[in-house]
């Protein structure tokens, strides 16, 4: 049992879980320790932009009640979550940091939320996002920028920028993030932080990004993938084991049953066949990046038992197209509109919005996608995992949404974040996992991808990491202080 209630939000989920079904902590306990930590840590990080104490406080003692009684319990039980603005909340503002959405109650729970809830999970509050999330960092018109813990004057990332700032401060274990080209990644790589990408599917997105009568909300349909930022494998799979699975809301959904969602990071590794790329070739990357980043690799070769080949797949900077396909995911008519009555801010978005898209931009965007997947799917027959970096850079100054530069060149001259957005269009799974720090003191992360539908094998692959180079236990300097 934890020393102190403060010990209690530090512990990973999977432990509060234990400790409450156990009787030897109490959900009430857990909740006032996150929420403590949220008011001391988060006036400095910004992580939230709605906290709910007393909903959260009501939820926690009806989970108190529920223990004393012997009623069954679900696998979250009491344990506080939070959730990305991008995904809806009946009970909480789902803004998607726009002001075209300031207060907006959706009309039902996104499928994840609803899953979580009825696991048992008790959601503190949201985590705030770039507009729209089109943007790598937490900065946008109606609440304050996100910053990272391990030095707050640079940005945790994004898009899932407070996801990621308030478990890698303690404010929270469990969080639930989207990525639709590195949105769970970056910011997991930024913030030190474990964060899984699942196969395109696997955890259905309904009403968020399927919903017509919202633009904006109603984007990045076919490469949008929700899933978990925690401090450790364990948890990951854990919260996976209680959010995937196919809903027929989510007409792209997939079947389930073919993953033990929690027994993956205890499976065995084996003697893998591994592609480790520094650069795909072609990108500029941050010399500190690189050099961590390719000695993690090496830990699969020299104490993992594997075989680590440096070796890229045959592609080259696709970031037009990237644009291209997020736009034709984009109702681009209702956000046009929103923009002419004022009601769009973020300078990136508007120049999309004002740019002359033809038909065959989209088509083009669309043909590019699918030599991208065939060179992937190619590539991935002579190797069971591929390595990368996770972010050409580490985390940049807060209020930027791009670094001033990388490895000495402006950054307006090369693509910062090259190794996330393929694995959207393909749909293969992908995490990041902390590989190291720069000497700056800023955390790096290692990209693990893994074949179409091997979520499990990226996931024991990521927990054989863990084992041999452990980093739960670090954790910024602000946090032990609190």
């Amino acid at each position: 049992m934890a020393d102190t209630i403060s010990d209690l939000a530090l512990l990973p989920a999977a432990h509060q879980a234990r400790l409450i079904r156990d009787r030897q902590a109490s959900p009430v306990e857990v909740v006032d320790a996150v929420l403590a930590r949220i008011d001391a840590l988060d006036p400095v990080l910004h992580a939230f932009c709605v906290v709910a104490p007393e909903q959260a406080r009501k939820a926690a003692r009806a989970a108190e009640a529920a223990v004393m009684r012997g009623d069954a319990l679900g696998p979250l039980h009491g344990v506080p979550i939070s959730i990305k603005d991008l995904i809806c909340t009946a009970d909480l503002p789902t803004t998607s940091g726009s002001r075209a959405y300031a207060g907006f109650l959706p009309e039902d729970d996104d499928i994840c939320v609803e899953r979580v809830r009825g696991a048992g999970a008790i959601v503190i509050g949201k985590t705030n996002t770039p507009e729209f999330g089109y943007a790598g960092a937490g900065k946008n018109a109606i609440f304050p920028t996100t910053t990272n813990p391990w030095n707050p004057a640079m940005t945790s990332g994004g898009s899932s920028a407070g996801s990621a700032a308030a478990v890698a401060s303690g404010m929270g274990s469990l969080t639930i993030g989207s990525d639709g080209g590195g949105s769970i990644r970056g910011p997991a790589s930024f913030c030190g932080l474990f964060g899984l990408k699942p196969s395109f599917g696997r955890v259905p997105a309904w009403p968020g990004c399927r919903d017509p009568r919202h633009p904006g909300l109603s984007s990045w349909e076919s490469v949008e993938h929700l899933g978990p930022l925690t401090r450790t494998v364990e948890d990951a799979a854990l919260l996976m084991s209680v959010i995937a699975g196919p809903d027929p809301r989510d007409w792209h959904s997939l079947p389930g049953g073919d993953v033990d969602w929690t027994a993956a990071p205890r499976s065995p590794l084996g003697r893998l066949r591994i592609a480790f790329t520094p650069d795909f070739g072609f990108s500029v990357v941050d010399p500190e990046v690189r050099e961590i980043t390719r000695a993690a690799a090496q830990v699969f070769a020299d104490e993992l038992g594997c075989e680590v080949v440096e070796d890229s797949p045959p592609l080259q900077d696709m970031f037009d197209l990237f644009l291209a396909i997020i736009m034709r995911d984009s109702d681009l008519g209702g956000l046009r509109a929103l923009a002419g009555r004022g009601l769009v801010d973020l300078p990136g978005l508007l120049m999309m919005l004002e740019r002359d898209w033809t038909a065959q931009d989209f088509t083009d965007a669309a043909m590019g996608r699918q030599a991208v997947c065939n060179t992937l799917a190619r590539f991935m027959r002579g190797y069971d995992l591929l390595l990368t970096p996770t972010v050409s850079s580490p985390a940049f100054p807060a209020g930027h949404f791009n670094p001033v530069e990388v490895g000495g060149i402006p950054a307006e001259e090369v693509n910062p974040s090259p190794f996330t957005y393929p694995f959207n269009w393909t749909g293969q799974p992908a995490a990041s996992v902390p590989a190291g720090f720069t000497a700056a003191g800023l955390p790096v992360g290692l990209q693990i991808v893994g074949r179409h539908l091997a979520d499990a094998a990226v996931l024991t692959a990521a927990a054989a990491f863990e084992k041999a180079r452990p980093w739960a236990h670090l954790w910024p300097d602000m946090v032990r202080g609190a």
